[in-house]
């Protein structure tokens, strides 16, 4: 099998990162994922793991708290979703023996190998072929054949650690599988109100669900910790909530967070950051000590592309997967407080399943002039409906990213920035075309 045959295998399940309506009860269904586990050993029980769910900052949380571990001295599997260029960002393997420096110039370290994943999909397919024959919950999605995949990589790896980002919402996240040593709800806002509810409170309650009673460490059941970054009233009652009925150990950050020496731009940043320390020294409960240094140390030097990312200068180009409200907002703030520039151009594709009308709101008075555009996903939003949310700037449509960011050049002067924004999918496929 080669490595291309892999992916089209991979991309044979049904996705629902791809697919703008569905079903959400109906089509994710913790049971299917739990059978499969059991087919192939549970390898997510022997991972010590570190559980993220929230609407912002998960991404960036997992990365501050790898970069912390792994500049302790842990080799650490990170699990995050989705890529930005290739599929094998997703899973990486983080290893101590790199060096700071190496990692600088690497913006995905310890990506899984081509020929380790093929591995694993050639390993793993007649598994899978039988057992959705006889699976009773229906076929395995691409997300939940991946997070196995996961499972089985960081075991194989004996990771010290295993971070996992959810994918949606949390309670049926195929990632909720473990039981882990610290769980943490970065900040929970308004999102895919069509699936996890069009409050607060139920979109909360789905993102509480990675929240558990407790969980093993060398055959000991210890009781589990919780990490909340600052909630609003409706989100902390909720978590509050699952964390009393589960006789979980909860920990809350409160708004006025300690500032630390970071890269990633971003008042936003340090509140992620703040969730990362406290998750970090959470672990001292398992007489797992990491020292100030390489905390300090591991926060430097964390990298999270396509967030608030600059890739080019003259004119000055910034990527960043505001893909809800309230990172709209929090690229807003950021572009402000952090650039000086002559004239905002913003290269803008939303996906169809966001809230559009309200990341537009957001957006409207940073841009100068607006060109639409949209990834190559069914996901997509075509540029004339977004256009609407802007009637009184210069405007243009365009079909492709790519042609959207050879526009952006030509309209640009050299103290102008340019803000590739709206969706992850577009960030990727812009950044593929720059970097």
């Amino acid at each position: 099998m080669s490595y291309p045959e892999a992916i089209r295998y991979l991309e044979s399940f049904i996705n629902y990162e791809k697919i703008p309506v569905y079903p959400y009860q109906e089509s994710l269904k913790l049971e299917r994922i739990k059978g499969f586990l059991d087919s192939i050993g549970n390898p997510q029980d022997h991972l010590k793991c570190i559980h993220i769910a929230g609407t912002k900052g998960k991404g960036s949380t997992c990365a501050f708290i790898t970069y912390i571990l792994r500049d302790a001295g842990y080799k650490v599997g990170l699990y995050t979703s989705p890529h930005l260029s290739d599929f094998r960002e997703r899973i990486r393997v983080f290893s101590c023996q790199l060096s700071a420096v190496s990692c600088q110039l690497k913006d995905f370290e310890g990506m899984i190998a081509e020929k380790e994943l093929v591995r694993l999909v050639k390993k793993f397919k007649p598994v899978v072929a039988k057992y959705n024959q006889t699976s009773g919950y229906g076929p395995l999605t691409f997300f939940e054949v991946y997070t196995a995949l996961a499972f089985v990589y960081f075991k194989e790896k004996k990771v010290d650690f295993a971070v996992l980002e959810t994918g949606l919402g949390g309670r049926l996240d195929a990632t909720n599988m473990v039981n882990s040593l610290v769980c943490a709800i970065t900040p929970i806002s308004l999102e895919h109100t069509d699936k996890l509810g069009k409050t607060l409170k139920k979109i909360a309650a789905e993102k509480a669900g990675i929240i558990k009673s407790s969980c093993q460490l060398s055959a000991v059941s210890y009781q589990q910790i919780v990490i909340s970054a600052p909630q609003e009233k409706a989100a902390r009652d909720i978590i509050r909530s699952r964390s009393k009925l589960m006789g979980a150990q909860l920990l809350e950050i409160k708004n006025k967070c300690r500032h630390y020496k970071i890269k990633l731009m971003g008042e936003h940043q340090q509140i992620n950051a703040n969730v990362a320390v406290e998750v970090i020294k959470a672990l001292r409960n398992y007489n797992i000590n990491v020292s100030v240094a390489a905390i300090k140390k591991g926060l430097l030097n964390t990298v999270w592309p396509g967030r608030c990312e600059v890739v080019s200068q003259k004119p000055l180009i910034i990527l960043d997967g505001a893909q809800n409200v309230a990172s709209a907002r929090a690229i807003k703030e950021t572009i402000k407080n952090n650039f000086q520039y002559h004239k905002l151009i913003l290269v803008l594709g939303i996906s169809s399943d966001k809230d559009i009308k309200a990341i537009c709101s957001q957006l409207y008075g940073l841009a100068d002039e607006v060109i639409f555009t949209k990834a190559n996903t069914p996901r997509a939003t075509e540029p004339g409906v977004l256009a609407k949310y802007f009637v009184t700037k210069k405007l243009h449509e365009t079909d492709s990213v790519k042609e959207a960011l050879n526009l952006a050049k030509k309209e640009a002067g050299e103290k102008d920035l340019i803000l590739v924004t709206g969706s992850l999918f577009v960030v990727g496929e812009a950044r593929g075309m720059i970097v």
